[in-house]
This record gives C-alpha cells, sequence and structure tokens, in this order.
C-alpha cells in the first residue's frame, strides 16, 4: 500500500517483508503523517487506539508529559479531527487517559464526533497494589470509545469469550452425540401466546405435563413432537421431570457482552506490560506506562476481526503493532520518537519470528508476516 505513497521511504534494513506489506510502522510527526496518508487511508480502519500524552506533568524515560492545558487540547482536539475521517462507517476510536485531562478530553471529543457517537468510558485498574504515599491511592486509568456509527458499530461489534462458568453450564448426562448442552425453560411467559401454544404435552414414557399457570409451550404442538422425537427435550434421568429445551454448545453462539470495568487480573497491568519489555529489552530502559498485550486484544476482540486495519498514531513501545501482527490484523503505527528502532522495530522482528510471550499462547502465534518501516523523505 506505501508504495503509493511518494512522501514515504521505504527503508528496507528496518523492514521484514517486502514494500507491499499492508502493515506500516512510520517514523515521523504524526499531524504530517495522517495527512499524507489520509487520502489511501480514508475511511479504511476499523479500529484506532491512541495512548496519547497524559499531560500529566511527569518527566518520562521517553518524553516530557509536560504542556500547557490549552496547548494539549488543541493538539488533542486537531488530532482528534484527522483520526475521524479514517473510520469506517462501523470504526471505532478508543482514547486511553488518566483523570488529569481526561473529561476536558471527553469534552473536547464530543464536539469532534458528536455526543450521540460516544460509547461508553471504561475503567482500566492499571495497578493491583496500594499506592500509600498519595492522598488517595489511583488505580485507574480511563478508556473513551466513540464511533463513527453506533447503529452500525453495535451490528458488529463482537460479544467477548464465554467465562470458565458459563462454559461449564454445558453438560452431555445423556451422551448425547452432538456433544455438551445445557437445558432451558420449555415454556413461557402466556402473554403474547397463540392458541396452539396450549396443549397436554405427553412425554416419550406416556406422562402428560401441562404449563404451569399463566404460561405456554414454547412451540406448538407439531414442533414440540419433533423436537422430542430429535432428542431436543430433556425430561430428566428417569424421564418423569418438567421438559426442557436442549441448547447444543456446537450450535450456540455464546459470548458475553463487554463491560465497563476492565479488571487487571483479566487484561493486565502497568507493571505486567514493564515485565514483558524487560524480558523483550533486558538491556533497555523500559516505558514507564506502557500497556500490556492482554489489554489491546481485549479492544481488538470487541471492534475488530482477522485481516481488519488498526491505525496507532501514539505507537510508543509498539504494543498494538505487536497485537495486531499477532491477531492476524493489518496494522499502521506512528511513532515520532527515536526510540522507534530501538523498541518498535526490535519489538517487531521478534513477534515476526515467533516472540513467545504477551497474548502468543492465548492467540497460537508462532511468527510469521511481514511489516514495512518507512519514514518521511
Amino acid at each position: 500500500m506505501a508504495k503509493y505513497v511518494k512522501q514515504l521511504k521505504y527503508v528496507k534494513r528496518h523492514s521484514f517483508g517486502s514494500a507491499d506489506s499492508p502493515n506500516m510502522i512510520i517514523h515521523g510527526d504524526n499531524n504530517i503523517i495522517l495527512d499524507i496518508l489520509q487520502e489511501r487511508l480514508k475511511e479504511k480502519i476499523k479500529c484506532i487506539y491512541i495512548d496519547p500524552p497524559y499531560n500529566n506533568g511527569e518527566q518520562y524515560i521517553h518524553y516530557k508529559d509536560i504542556k500547557t492545558h490549552e496547548d494539549w487540547l488543541r493538539e488533542m482536539t486537531n488530532i482528534m479531527h484527522k483520526l475521524k475521517y479514517f473510520l469506517q462507517e462501523d470504526g471505532t476510536l478508543w482514547i486511553s487517559i488518566d483523570e488529569s485531562e481526561m473529561h476536558y478530553l471527553k469534552v473536547a471529543a464530543d464536539k469532534v464526533f458528536g455526543r450521540q457517537n460516544f460509547i461508553t468510558t471504561i475503567i482500566w485498574q492499571q495497578r493491583t497494589s496500594r499506592e500509600n504515599r498519595k492522598l488517595f491511592s489511583n488505580n485507574h486509568e480511563y478508556i473513551l470509545v466513540y464511533a463513527r456509527n453506533p447503529k452500525k458499530f453495535k451490528v458488529t461489534r463482537n460479544m467477548l469469550p464465554p467465562t470458565k462458568s458459563i462454559s461449564s453450564r454445558y453438560k452431555n448426562p445423556d451422551s448425547n452425540p452432538r456433544g455438551p448442552w445445557q437445558s432451558i425453560s420449555a415454556n413461557v411467559q402466556a402473554g403474547h401466546a397463540v392458541k396452539s401454544q396450549f396443549y397436554t404435552l405427553i412425554a416419550p414414557n406416556g406422562k402428560r405435563h401441562f404449563p404451569p399457570k399463566g404460561r405456554c409451550w414454547v412451540y406448538n404442538k407439531s414442533r414440540m413432537n419433533n423436537e422430542i422425537k430429535a432428542n431436543n427435550v430433556w425430561f430428566g434421568y428417569d424421564g418423569n421431570g418438567v421438559p426442557r429445551i436442549k441448547k447444543f454448545l456446537s450450535t450456540s453462539k455464546i459470548g458475553i457482552t463487554p463491560e465497563t470495568i476492565w479488571l487487571g487480573n483479566d487484561v493486565g497491568t502497568t507493571k505486567m506490560a514493564k515485565k514483558h519489555l524487560l524480558k523483550l529489552f533486558p538491556d533497555n530502559e523500559v516505558f514507564d506506562t506502557p500497556k500490556p498485550e492482554t489489554l489491546i486484544k481485549r479492544i481488538l476482540d470487541i471492534s475488530t476481526n482477522e485481516g481488519d486495519m488498526v491505525m496507532d498514531v501514539y505507537l510508543g513501545s509498539g504494543t498494538t503493532a505487536a497485537v495486531a501482527h499477532k491477531m492476524k490484523r493489518n496494522y499502521v503505527g506512528v511513532e515520532i520518537g527515536n526510540h522507534v528502532i530501538d523498541y518498535v522495530v526490535a519489538r517487531m522482528k521478534k513477534v515476526v519470528c515467533g516472540e513467545p510471550d504477551g497474548i502468543s499462547n492465548d492467540v497460537g502465534w508462532s511468527g510469521g508476516g511481514t511489516v514495512g518501516f518507512y519514514q518521511l523523505k
């Protein structure tokens, strides 16, 4: 894709694969890069995740997070205006932020995207230990979520995988060849029922069953008899139980609706992310506030599918690119800092070669793929 963007220079020695790779790491100012890419990638991005400077007054190893409130907010508003035009119709923007500027950023983002396109605020537990040196132990950050078209996003948004407790509800007490199942009620409220849903249900052993008062059978008599013949109705171990419908795991689209509180034990913490970076780069000074791969995976699980395009224009240590690569998403990452070679390029080389940590086991990652590295001409 990038060979058509004449303002960018392909750097072969920092790339893996050919210049035709759909994956791009770009070293440069994101304001300039976004202007360059707009024509080629307008309305092509499914998910944009950014972890911008929080303007919290801190001095970090790789950058100073100190600006006037007005300058910071002006820059963020400008970036959001540019990012908006990259999103697909069902695309989403996810912004990490802490309490120092969160509320001002929310108002600015409402103006850019429209309040009606605000989806939610996620609370991420970024640390699990207590900070006793401060007035309050601040253990969380925020992720603001916006959609270009919330109705379209609602249709394409993915459910999260079921928890172990949900999956454990599926059993196979009758050794059914179709595999595990759980039983659900065979009767429903009678408020909107039709006459054919009221009848005497006769079990295979001849026992007669009647729906409870105020309720009716979920199927008419003909359909119910067919379901019984197909072994889709459970009458208990002895055949005398209240009839219940079998719902098979193999044909069920089970999943859970994402919640707005993401615990560190589920999606990782800053400390976990630092340990991962230290393992990757034992001789380098690690980032102060990296995001764990499991956090980015959760975002991409919800908002994207394989082959979708992901963008991050504050790439930092390269976590978004690494996760997108392992999850077989295409991606564009932009980073202005000179650490892009020592961290991002080096990290992506490890990923391509099958780096085993982070989310690798969760997604069955063993290596492969290509990525092109670019700089402004």
